[in-house]
């Protein structure tokens, strides 16, 4: 019964194994499909986020993504003529937000504002909400606001990397070394001359790199720069002025040693930089210098060969020249010789000096000196002087007492290096220049007789005239104060007055020129005058008592030299 039962079929046996053999394939190509379509889905996903990079890889950065590296290029270090270093790059973070990834404008300007109280909110959320790939938030943040912005956890937002100038000197040397923009692009002082000497185009190219940038050497001396800028501080408070300024030239190089004007600023936080107040007064600012153009009068007469130190001229009476009257401020009254008329300050001698010479020979002498044009120098804020646009007699006689002509401090003091150095017109500069270089481009203007008598004046009203607050023991000083009435609306003013006080030391071979100006000075004390010889004189002993050894100037205290003057056969 078994064998029957197992060799017997039944019914639908062979149907049944078909049916069996069919759903196994059915079954087995769905499986082969699934992982044909699991395979195909990834290869999507990798062929997508391949192209995805390649799209980023090749898009513009300066349209998805932070400014080209431009934009942090390197500038050299400015140092001292003795290598302090006066400007140089340091690392700093800004803060940049990416507002594709920004879910909530407002959480994050709330957020922000909490570190950055200061920040514009408006200006800000319509940057956030702009849709673009890169905005700068805020630029040059410090250590701490990077920190405490980091601890916000804020998507969207972050921080790159830049280089911004740093002034270790701060304000003792911001008119002359200037500033950069936060991009650090050189706007002005030596920062923008340097950027015209073609370190701009280096930072276009991409060139500017720190290790390959050599520092620019300066003739500031930082020692006499840090002088200079504490005494014109004290006397602003002590003469209460509105402003104060005063350089240190080398007579014999022409190189600047030390130039402040006061009010200044803070380079490092240039806020109050662009106020008129603060404008560089010794090469930007013109002014009628007063009695100190006296000194170029005089020479003029000495070098003209029309008059000598025997001279004599008639002060006895005021001078008419037609509906003006020229007065003496303290007038004698009597004939002067030509070194009482430089050392009482003689409006009338000057003038009858100047009518000695004539209308064409006082203007020719003021161009050879360069008090007519504009100064040639490194720095980029230089003012050109203003004269009559038609000399008059009228004209001649008050520009040879410091009236109706204007020019620059530095100006000043440049063509009283002249009348000290040998004659020589040198054109300041701010870079170190040897002896030599200095010969090269140096111009003889006087006659070495002028100097040398010259030389004898100003020694002599230091020792008798209005100069006496310049002496400094031992180091042989001699100088030309000027006091100038101020213009208000349209008319000399009694009361206001620009005063300057120009020195050379030492006198018996003068190495340096000094020159100090305070504007609308008041009586120190109660009683007494507001004249140049009262402030502006002791603001150049006071720098010259403090800085003369560091020049490199020896006193001499044993034997005080007195005015003599070299004759010449």
């Amino acid at each position: 019964m078994i064998a029957l039962l197992r060799g017997r079929r039944k019914p639908g046996d062979a149907a049944g194994s078909i049916v069996l053999e069919g759903a196994r394939k059915a079954t087995g190509g769905k499986q082969k499909n699934r992982v044909v379509m699991t395979m195909a889905v990834f290869f999507g996903l990798y062929a997508a986020i391949a192209g995805r990079l390649v799209y980023l890889g090749m898009l513009d950065p300066e349209e998805s993504g932070p400014p080209a590296s431009r934009v942090t290029a390197s500038r050299p270090d400015i140092v001292d003529r003795n290598g302090e270093v006066l400007a140089t790059d340091i690392k700093t973070a800004s803060l940049f937000a990416e507002p594709r990834r920004i879910v909530d404008a407002d959480e994050v300007i709330e957020r922000l504002s909490t570190v950055l109280p200061d920040i514009e909110v408006e200006q800000t959320y319509h940057k956030l909400k702009s849709g673009a790939g890169f905005v700068w938030l805020k630029r040059q943040l410090t250590p701490k606001q990077q920190s405490e912005i980091m601890a916000l956890g804020l998507p969207g937002i972050g921080f790159r990397t830049e280089k911004r100038r740093f002034y270790p000197a701060g304000p003792t040397a911001a008119h002359i070394v200037g500033l950069t923009n936060i991009d650090n692009k050189g706007i002005a002082g030596l920062e923008k001359y340097i950027d015209d000497q073609g370190l701009a185009d280096l930072q276009a190219s991409g060139l500017a790199i720190a290790k390959d940038l050599k520092p620019v050497k300066l003739s500031v001396d930082l020692r006499v720069q840090h002088i200079v800028h504490d005494e014109l501080a004290q006397a602003m408070e002590r003469y209460h002025a509105i402003a104060a300024g005063a350089v240190v030239l080398n007579a014999n190089t022409g190189e600047v040693v030390a130039m402040a004007s006061l009010p200044d600023f803070d380079p490092n936080n240039p806020f109050n930089a662009h106020e008129k107040d603060r404008l560089n007064r010794m090469s930007a600012g013109v002014y009628e210098m007063g009695s100190t153009i006296k000194s170029f009068t005089t020479a003029m007469a000495l070098d003209s060969g029309l008059a000598n130190l025997e001279s004599r001229f008639d002060a006895s009476r005021p001078l008419r020249i037609g509906r003006f009257t020229i007065k003496d401020f303290h007038g004698k009254g009597r004939v002067l010789t030509l070194p009482e008329v430089f050392i009482y300050s003689s409006n009338i001698g000057s003038a009858k000096e100047a009518d000695m010479v004539g209308i064409e020979g006082h203007r020719e002498f003021l161009k050879r000196l360069g008090l007519l044009d504009r100064l040639k120098t490194e720095l980029p804020e230089v003012a050109s002087p203003t004269e009559p646009k038609e000399w008059k007699k009228v004209h001649s006689i008050t520009i040879s007492f410091g009236h109706g002509m204007s020019t620059t401090p530095l100006q000043t003091a440049v063509g009283a290096a002249a009348l000290m150095n040998g004659g020589k017109l040198i054109q300041p500069t701010f870079l170190p220049r040897s002896q030599d270089e200095a010969n090269a481009v140096a111009e003889q203007v006087l006659k070495p007789t002028t100097v040398e008598q010259m030389r004898y004046l100003y020694r002599l009203n230091a020792e008798k005239g209005s100069g006496k607050r310049a002496e400094v023991p031992g180091f042989r000083v001699g100088g030309k104060t000027g006091t100038a009435e101020k213009v208000v609306n349209g008319r000399y003013s009694s009361d206001k007055r620009f005063n300057a006080f120009l020195a050379a030391f030492p006198m018996d071979n003068p190495q340096y020129i000094v020159l100090s100006i305070i504007d609308e000075p008041k009586p120190e004390k109660p009683g007494m005058g507001a004249t140049s010889g009262l402030n502006a004189a002791p603001i150049v002993a006071n720098i010259i008592r403090r800085s003369g050894a560091l020049l490199g100037v020896k006193p001499e205290f044993g034997h005080e030299s007195g005015a003599t003057v070299v004759s010449y056969q």
